[in-house]
């Protein structure tokens, strides 16, 4: 499908890898101008280059901590002199890995994932929304989580600040709505993403094999599936893409669960 993204300007906080780079590469298939935002310099020049090899042209990499404001500024500054002060679309995928349940977990570790599950998502949305108003059209993609429908008594704190996204994403897409800007969230289920496959390899369990995967999450998260096993990132990425493109013409302030199958809506 044309997703209408031919020069698009796009730019996935987290997008060098995992969900964020499944994202990144739908995107950039499509014709969009990509850049991709993390902590690791070798990780987003080589996502970018992975980008451009499907087809972005200029897409590049940022490196960024976005607990500092200042530091989201500049980023978004850069992409303004790169862009001509317009961007079409804002991807957010970050989130924290925090686990442990209600009576384990220390203040500093409630904190750290706010900040990391919502407040880093609150500030580039903030420094890039005069580039969205400026372009034509406009979409903002935020990530959540299926655990803020359906809890585990170990995610509390995760839970939480996938819950402050789904409540400020709604607030935005109200916000945003004068101005034609759609905003809308994203909810994986139990994905083969970098942190759940190192919290596989943690209990011993294989998590190249999503059945596994599957297993070992409903056995310690209490989270199974319809469908028997873990997703992947690649199955992510084509319904954000969707949801950042002129495709996705009247749908806003949603929440879409890519769960495998679940009881809650």
């Amino acid at each position: 499908m044309d997703l209408g993204l031919r020069d698009a300007t796009a730019v996935v906080i987290g997008g060098g890898r995992g969900m964020g780079l499944a994202t990144a590469r739908c995107l950039a298939e499509d014709g969009a101008r990509v850049a991709v935002v993390g902590r690791s310099v070798d990780v987003v020049e080589e996502a970018a280059v992975t980008l451009t090899e499907c087809g972005s042209p200029e897409a590049f990499g940022l490196v960024a901590d976005t607990a500092d404001q200042t530091l989201v500024d500049a980023l978004f500054d850069d992409v303004a002199q790169r862009w001509g002060g317009q961007l079409n679309i804002l991807v957010h995928t970050v989130g924290p890995s925090v686990a442990g349940n209600f009576e384990q977990l220390t203040d500093d570790q409630w904190l750290a994932a706010v900040e990391a599950g919502a407040m880093g998502m609150v500030r580039c949305v903030r420094s890039a929304l005069p580039l969205l108003r400026t372009a034509e059209w406009a979409r903002i993609v935020n990530f959540s989580a299926h655990s803020t429908q359906r809890q585990s008594v170990m995610l509390p704190a995760y839970t939480a600040s996938k819950a402050m996204v789904n409540s400020i994403s709604k607030n935005l897409s109200l916000l945003l709505a004068p101005d034609e800007i759609m905003v809308n969230v994203v909810s994986p289920g139990s994905i083969a993403s970098e942190t759940l496959l190192s919290w596989a390899e943690s209990v011993g369990v294989d998590g190249t094999d999503p059945y596994a995967l599957m297993s070992a999450v409903d056995e310690h998260f209490g989270h199974p599936a319809h469908l028997p096993r873990a997703g992947l990132p690649d199955e992510i990425g084509p319904v954000a893409a969707f949801l950042a493109s002129r495709r996705n013409s009247y749908m806003t302030g949603a929440n879409i669960n890519v769960d495998g199958g679940s009881d809650f809506t």
